[in-house]
């Protein structure tokens, strides 16, 4: 029987994900929370196998709570849900681990589908997701230009974006200030930036941030 955890801020949004897979008679247990800091109580709390996660929390980014499933659960899969287009955030989202991709406004249909594909060991993309990670292996000019960054880069871009500096993002991932600067000038130099101001530019433009 299966458990499932489902993080977002939004009551009707958990509401909505709770009545969609209320039907599916292999579910045993269904939980919720409304903040990163409840998503960990959680799971420390009980066991999950799969959590269906809100890739923006209220007080805790989703993908460091994705980084620390994938680092402290290894079993429970992590199927991120989010509003933006998949083409700003699917491919890093899967590069940190996540078993999967789904855009809320995607139909019940596709969310019983792409959970069970999870659930059953799989990775779920959609069919445009699939075209933008091809173009990734491909090396296509046009993908965009936060794609080239690592799992670990893209956690401290998105987090450089919202405003944070180099010591208080060291402080909330538990790295050197040393480190948190050397990832900082990788991610400048890939995108070819010379600020955090440029960076919160870009991520403003791609609404990689709210």
């Amino acid at each position: 029987m299966v458990r499932i955890l489902i993080a977002d801020d939004h009551a009707v949004v958990r509401a909505g994900l709770r009545q969609f897979l209320e039907g599916d008679p292999k579910i045993k247990l269904m939980g919720e929370a409304a903040t990163g800091s409840e998503t960990l109580d959680q799971l420390r709390a009980k066991e999950w196998d799969l959590v269906l996660l809100d890739i923006f929390m209220p007080d805790r980014s989703g993908l460091d709570i994705l980084r620390h499933i994938h680092i402290g659960y290894p079993k429970v899969k992590v199927l991120v849900l989010s509003g933006l287009p998949e083409q700003q955030y699917a491919v890093n989202v899967l590069k940190a681990g996540a078993s999967g991709y789904l855009a809320k406004d995607s139909a019940p249909e596709e969310l019983l589908k792409a959970v069970n594909t999870v659930l059953a060991g799989r990775r779920y993309v959609s069919a445009s997701l699939a075209e933008l990670l091809v173009a990734d292996l491909d090396g296509d000019l046009d993908k965009p230009l936060h794609s080239r960054l690592s799992s670990r880069e893209f956690q401290i871009f998105c987090k450089l974006a919202g405003g944070r500096g180099v010591s208080e993002i060291a402080n909330e991932l538990s790295l050197s200030v040393k480190t948190v600067s050397t990832y900082r000038s990788r991610i400048l130099e890939k995108m070819s930036f010379r600020s955090n101001a440029d960076v919160t530019s870009y991520a403003l433009r791609n609404g990689i941030i709210q």
